[in-house]
């Protein structure tokens, strides 16, 4: 096992020192997720045998402390061992470029949920706009200032997304936390929540009910939903629920797939001496009789 001095060794990195982990704070409205669960698990293990290899990057804060830039994760495993330092290389960003730095670093990752796209496309992109719009800079230490409105065809071409993939994520920040889960989850299509970003949260609150008691709404259901709140200010539950289950999918698949009666189903009903063309006149028979029951009804 790797000795605590061995652990705290700083890789040898121009500009790297050792901070102390308690006077670094997480990135303000960080979009990326730290989670406990087996990758992390395998990079607690990893720095206990081998330190850590490569170190944090961090920016300095007024008050003393430091504002973690790329390196939550590696931070977090070092807490779980107890280490008191850590490897980090000290930028002197301001907050538009430690956005840049921070989403780009995070988005080398393999795996990122829709939610965390959203939120980081958002942060960069507003980013990218507020530098463009910025008349006291004579040039961009992260990347090229951007003229307003081009901002989403440079985030989109930088992410690796159409402009059109690129602003559907940007609206998954409009959705409740419940609803976006869905979508983290795969249970709701992107498309979908796409459409219910546009819904006010009151009745998204509603709407993540409902999914809840019934199943997950398709797109045409939205979409029947944003109709009617066109033409009406406020909706009830009880209206909205009519509305979703008046366009709910129609599953008929297997509505005239062939039908089995058992032998000895029949035994209860018919004699022994019925022919197969007795049963099947008496069956339907009674099915004529039931049907002009039925219209009756409902006439």
């Amino acid at each position: 096992m790797t000795s605590i001095d061995e652990l705290l060794c700083v890789p040898s990195v121009a500009g790297c020192d050792e901070i102390e982990v308690a006077k670094i704070r997480p990135f303000k409205d960080h979009p990326f997720k730290v989670l406990d669960d087996e990758k992390m698990h395998e990079r607690v293990e990893s720095i206990m045998l081998n330190g850590v290899l490569v170190p944090v990057t961090v920016r300095p804060l007024e008050d003393g402390n430091y504002e973690m830039i790329s390196g939550h994760r590696r931070l977090f495993a070092v807490k779980e061992i107890g280490l008191e330092r850590i490897p980090a290389i000290v930028k002197k960003y301001d907050d538009d470029e430690a956005v840049l730095v921070m989403v780009d670093s995070n988005l080398q990752r393999e795996e990122i949920l829709p939610s965390e796209k959203a939120f980081a496309y958002k942060m960069r992109y507003d980013a990218m706009r507020r530098q463009g719009q910025r008349n006291d800079l004579t040039s961009s230490r992260i990347g090229t200032k951007l003229p307003e409105g081009r901002a989403d065809d440079e985030l989109a071409e930088k992410v690796g997304e159409s402009r059109g993939q690129l602003h559907r994520y940007l609206r998954l920040v409009e959705l409740i936390s419940p609803i976006l889960e869905l979508v983290d989850k795969k249970a709701l299509a992107l498309a979908t929540a796409v459409e219910v970003s546009f819904l006010d949260n009151e009745v998204q609150q509603m709407l993540y009910e409902y999914m809840c008691e019934n199943e997950i709404c398709k797109t045409f259901q939205i979409f029947a939903l944003r109709d009617y709140l066109k033409e009406n200010d406020t909706i009830t539950k009880m209206e909205l629920i009519r509305i979703l289950n008046e366009n709910a999918p129609k599953d008929e698949s297997n509505r005239f797939q062939q039908l089995t009666i058992t032998k000895k189903k029949l035994q209860e009903y018919f004699p022994p001496f019925y022919t197969k063309s007795q049963m099947e006149k008496v069956l339907f028979s009674l099915l004529e009789e039931w049907k002009k029951n039925n219209d009756e009804a409902g006439s």
